[in-house]
């Protein structure tokens, strides 16, 4: 049995830049990092004992006899990606719900990879697990779907993540001091909107089209380097949630989807309360909402949102882990640790992969 630990993100600036779409022809950049909320997926090789050869339970439990028949897409695309030829059994997890702007099946599609993986005995690196992601979602699965969700996912921990023409994408830690960080997080609180959505849905109602949004993402990748620099420099917060309300109000402009009157009504009592800023996460329309609030506001806002569910929440570093390995199969010794032992895949892995 494996059972993997995929965390999930919060995006600051850059959004909407990290569309192939555009970035192969201008770049892009985000910066964003992971936060202590999870998705857990746990795979075993199933028994021949039952009357079912694939069991796969989420929301919905399916029960089938081969990976033609796995109505969840993702499952049975990475099903056949992985090319598992035997029988088995996923369970999924999660700490947020799906389709609320925190990456979730970004997660759930580098945690499922990263699960079967090590379920065969095979340690991915980091690398390997983002591209891999970004190449199923968006060439297989044919999602709307941008690529930092997957590599925050892989990677975790706060990141430059930088798109290039040429398809490269490069992942750069924000070397921050602690204390500092601290500040940040301190200073952030987030909250469920409880409006779903289906982000490709929402995204592709400004990714199609996109070179007519030049002037509203140029700002907004401006505002990813700014955000940077307020971090690393000795300035007020206070700018960085200034920032964050720049950002969204870009972003506003991109599609009439992004946003909607009851989304405006809940930044608006926020910023009454006390916020300096803030944004939906993920592509718009609903899910998460995340608010710069200074420490002294912050009972006021919650107190002004009360109808809204709070989420306080960490920064993170691991990304997506196996937490627990209990292999049928008998691995040796070096496949084990190639699995689970993080030394040993220091060992294997160049700096730039791990």
């Amino acid at each position: 049995m494996i059972i993997s630990r995929t965390p999930f993100r919060v995006s600051f600036f850059g959004g909407g830049t990290d569309y192939p779409g555009w970035y192969r022809l201008h770049g892009g950049a985000v910066l964003a990092t992971t936060v202590d909320k999870y998705c857990y997926l746990t795979c075993r090789f199933l028994p021949p004992f039952f009357e079912h050869r694939i069991r796969v339970v989420y929301s919905k439990i399916e029960n089938c006899q081969n990976v033609d028949d796995i109505t969840h897409p993702a499952v049975r695309e990475i099903l056949r990606y992985c090319r598992i030829d035997r029988g088995v059994e996923i369970h999924h997890d999660g700490d947020l719900p799906a389709r609320s702007g925190m990456g979730t099946s970004s997660a759930f599609t580098v945690g499922l990879l990263h699960a079967l993986y090590a379920l065969k005995g095979h340690m991915p690196s980091k690398r390997q697990l983002a591209t891999e992601s970004i190449g199923i979602e968006q060439d297989i699965l044919k999602e709307t779907v941008g690529s930092q969700d997957q590599v925050l996912a892989a990677y975790g921990g706060f990141k430059h993540v930088i798109f290039s023409a040429n398809g490269e994408i490069t992942v750069r830690p924000v070397t921050v001091a602690a204390e500092r960080m601290s500040e940040l997080n301190q200073h952030l609180m987030l909250f469920y909107s409880g409006i779903k959505r289906t982000a490709s849905d929402i995204a592709g109602s400004y990714v199609n089209g996109i070179d007519g949004k030049e002037e509203q993402l140029r700002v907004i990748a401006d505002l990813t380097k700014e955000g940077i620099s307020i971090l690393c420099g000795k300035a007020d917060m206070a700018g960085f949630g200034s920032l964050l309300d720049a950002a969204w109000q870009a972003k506003r402009h991109l599609s009439s989807k992004i946003s909607n009157w009851e989304v405006e009504e809940i930044y608006r009592e926020a910023l009454s309360a006390g916020a300096l800023g803030g944004k939906l996460l993920g592509a718009g329309g609903g899910g998460f909402m995340l608010l710069f609030v200074p420490p002294s506001r912050q009972s006021i806002v919650k107190r002004r949102l009360k109808k809204l569910i709070y989420v306080p929440f960490k920064f993170e570093s691991s990304g997506s882990q196996i937490i627990f390995f209990d292999p049928e199969q008998d691995y040796s010794r070096e496949e084990k640790a190639r699995v689970f032992d993080p030394a040993f895949v220091f060992r294997e892995l160049s700096e730039q992969d791990y």
